[in-house]
């Protein structure tokens, strides 16, 4: 299985607002430290707020913040929010009633068996654990120039 570049960086901007300790994060900083376009960014917020993940807060000042503590949002829950489908074959899928093997196919059973132990493992893995003891998180996404950056703007 392979996951889209969609749950990729909305695991990325939850790891970001993680390692900023609770501060705003701003779209253009976390498009900036991932070099990737801030629109792309702003399309996968979406669900990530619908979802609780992420806040949103409004205005010249605003920005967006975990929606709940980095250690309960566990990676799946974020998988479960950005994958549109977790069809590993033909046969997951709804209209998978062309196949004459569809009620005793151990090939099904073993892909769905598979693809559950894929759930729990994301299920016990927490963007906190993915920023925790890494004491260069911090720099790598350029978070503690921040304030350098904003005392030279003003």
């Amino acid at each position: 299985m392979r996951l889209t570049r969609q749950t990729n960086y909305a695991m990325r901007i939850l790891m970001y607002c993680a390692a900023n300790d609770g501060r705003l994060s701003r779209i253009p900083e976390i498009a900036s430290a991932y070099s990737v376009s801030e629109l792309f960014l702003f399309k996968i917020l979406q669900p990530l707020v619908e979802a609780g993940l992420v806040e949103t807060v409004r205005g010249r000042n605003g920005g967006v913040k975990l929606g709940r503590p980095a250690t309960d949002i566990n990676l799946f829950d974020v998988v479960r929010v950005t994958e549109e489908s977790f069809a590993m074959a033909e046969c997951f899928e709804n209209d998978a009633a062309e196949c004459p093997l569809i009620d005793s196919c151990s090939l099904n059973a073993a892909l769905r068996e598979a693809l559950n132990a894929f759930f729990a493992v994301l299920e016990r893995h927490t963007i906190a654990e993915l920023v925790a003891g890494k004491t260069d998180m911090r720099g790598l996404l350029g978070i503690d120039l921040l304030p350098q950056r904003a005392a030279l703007a003003n």
